[in-house]
């Protein structure tokens, strides 16, 4: 099969568009004919790239991309809850390789089918995202109607889904963007949206129940101060994992697959409660470009075979 693989430590120049063994799979594996993967350039930071679960060297070549739509292609005898030719989407395994390749291994409690409105190129760009978004403000903080919620990059990947389920979860919504994008964040239902680059946030925001930073660095350390009493913070930005702050390593926190989300996710987005935004479409050989060009909006996808 052909496959996008990473040869050493680094960032994307290390990627080669090349042949790669076909996965086969084993016990309750599923292998998925990939149609299309979303691009996530924070990869290059996480620890599941380049470590084992055990905390050794993962082997090179890698294949990153661990999001995506396709068709399911293969079971084993065992597995169960999926047959052959479903069209899902899901995640892979952040250990293992992911789904930059035209066949990707998962297991079924990682797959759902993927929502009948959309096709493949933005069904791929919402597990990470959508999932991301559910588990930190449904999970973790359980946002409630009346809550007030500050999102930073209302833009992005994450930052769009979550205030679309903020705004369906009766929040109040602030949001952070840039000034090309803050009339599109509003349609996305934000409240008030701060336009980062003339106005911090910190001088016409206090006292949120909710800060979801997307963000890291400066941007979270200056959050803290807008919490109302017993206001919870959580933080996706890969920088977090490094610090030894009990704070900020109890705001921090990694998605996990859940088909269960997965699910209701798929039928807020049919019933059109959340749409993905994807900043450009990408044929797999000109992976280049999709790393190279930072998405104006959400996320870049990689088109790996043809759309359903």
């Amino acid at each position: 099969m052909r496959a996008i693989r990473l040869h050493e430590v680094g960032g994307w120049e290390y990627l080669r568009h090349e042949d790669a063994p076909k996965p086969s799979p084993q016990g309750d594996h599923v292998l998925v004919q990939v149609s299309a993967t979303a691009i996530t350039p924070t990869e290059f930071a996480w620890y599941p790239t380049f470590h084992t679960p055990e905390g050794g060297s993962r082997p090179f070549p890698i294949i990153l991309g661990h999001e995506f739509s396709g068709v399911v292609a293969a079971i084993r005898p065992d597995c169960i809850g999926v047959r052959i030719g479903d069209l899902v989407y899901g995640l892979n395994d952040w250990f293992s390789d992911g789904a930059q390749a035209e066949y990707c291994l998962t297991v079924p409690g990682n797959l759902a089918p993927k929502p009948a409105s959309l096709d493949d190129t933005l069904a791929a760009a919402v597990p990470i995202s959508a999932l991301t978004a559910w588990q930190a403000l449904v999970d973790r903080v359980k946002l409630s109607e009346g809550q007030r919620v500050l999102i930073h990059g209302g833009a992005g990947g994450v930052g769009s889904f979550a205030v679309q389920l903020a705004r369906y979860k009766r929040a109040h919504v602030i949001a952070t963007a840039s000034a090309e994008h803050a009339s599109f964040v509003t349609a996305l239902g934000a409240d008030e949206v701060i336009v980062y680059k003339t106005t911090p946030f910190e001088a016409v925001v206090s006292a949120v129940d909710v800060v979801l930073d997307t963000v890291g660095g400066e941007t979270r350390n200056r959050s803290w101060g807008v919490l109302s009493k017993g206001g919870r913070l959580v933080t996706i930005a890969a920088d977090a994992e490094r610090f030894s702050n009990p704070r900020v390593r109890d705001a921090f926190f990694i998605v996990e697959p859940n088909r269960v989300q997965l699910l209701e996710i798929s039928r807020l987005i049919d019933a059109g409660v959340m749409r993905p935004v994807v900043g450009a479409v990408f044929p797999m050989e000109h992976f280049r470009q999709a790393y190279e060009q930072k998405p104006l909006r959400g996320k870049h996808v990689l088109q790996i075979n043809g759309t359903s």
